[in-house]
């Protein structure tokens, strides 16, 4: 068994999201569950916080399909009719070709981090459609698993991380995919801005926390984008504040208007 994850970032049109929600929540996950491996799926929305908020954020949502696949060659394909009948149903809104649907075999499934309250569900999620630096890739994956993911899922709200490789096998439309990897980060927070504005201040080692992050690995390449999206499926919602395991105390009142 391999674990797959496919994501699915798309537009709606204008008027049709509730139809939309229904068929994923509906007969699309009715056929889902038919479909060998098939483990979850989720729906996402673009969020007003960003890390990177002067880049373009071209999708107002993303869809995340988690497989455990017995064979992926045969498995696999076996999405993309079913996300098909979206399209021809006219609830893709793709006039600008912006509908992107990318599979990545992941390295393993969620890492938490010590704030993570694993009977809860995710309150969002960001993705990096990531690069390394040619030549450097064992120290990439170094630098991420023994440096970077620790670090990053001990910031506050942030509590697990996972990555993987993108796959041989891709569904149509194959359209151009910027990163060679695949960096998702989940979150567990009710003020997703405190938690955005801290992770650039350990970042910049300016955090009220006192901790800082290492320097960014130079293996790691600087051809990147990072998408914040809120989950918006599943009947339970996260509603617990900001999960962390340190003290939020020392943060003032007023940091998630300064920032620092």
């Amino acid at each position: 068994m391999t674990l797959h994850t496919t994501i699915h970032l798309h537009n709606v049109p204008p008027g049709r999201e509730a139809e939309y929600a229904a068929w994923f929540d509906g007969a699309h996950r009715e056929a889902l569950a038919r479909l060998r491996g098939w483990r979850s799926a989720d729906r996402f929305e673009v969020t007003p916080e960003q890390v990177m908020p002067d880049i373009p954020q071209p999708w107002r949502y993303l869809s995340v399909y988690d497989f455990d696949y017995p064979a992926p060659e045969i498995d696999l394909p076996a999405l993309a009719p079913l996300l098909a009948e979206a399209r021809d149903a006219g609830l893709i809104e793709d006039s600008t070709e912006t509908e992107r649907i990318h599979s990545y075999r992941m390295y393993s499934d969620w890492v938490s981090g010590p704030n993570h309250r694993e009977d809860q569900p995710f309150s969002s999620v960001f993705i990096i459609p990531a690069n390394f630096v040619p030549g450097m890739e064992a120290e990439y994956h170094k630098w991420y698993d023994e440096v970077h993911m620790p670090e990053v899922s001990r910031v506050p709200g942030f509590v697990a991380m996972r990555r993987g490789r993108l796959s041989d096998l891709q569904l149509e439309p194959r359209r151009y995919c910027p990163g060679s990897d695949l960096v998702m980060c989940a979150h567990q927070t009710d003020d997703l801005l405190f938690s955005v504005k801290d992770f650039s201040a350990r970042a910049r080692g300016v955090s009220p926390s006192g901790i800082a992050m290492e320097p960014r690995s130079k293996a790691g390449s600087v051809a990147r984008t990072v998408h914040f999206f809120r989950r918006i499926s599943g009947d339970r919602q996260w509603d617990d504040g900001i999960a962390y395991a340190g003290d939020l105390s020392v943060y003032p009142e007023n940091f998630r208007i300064t920032g620092a």
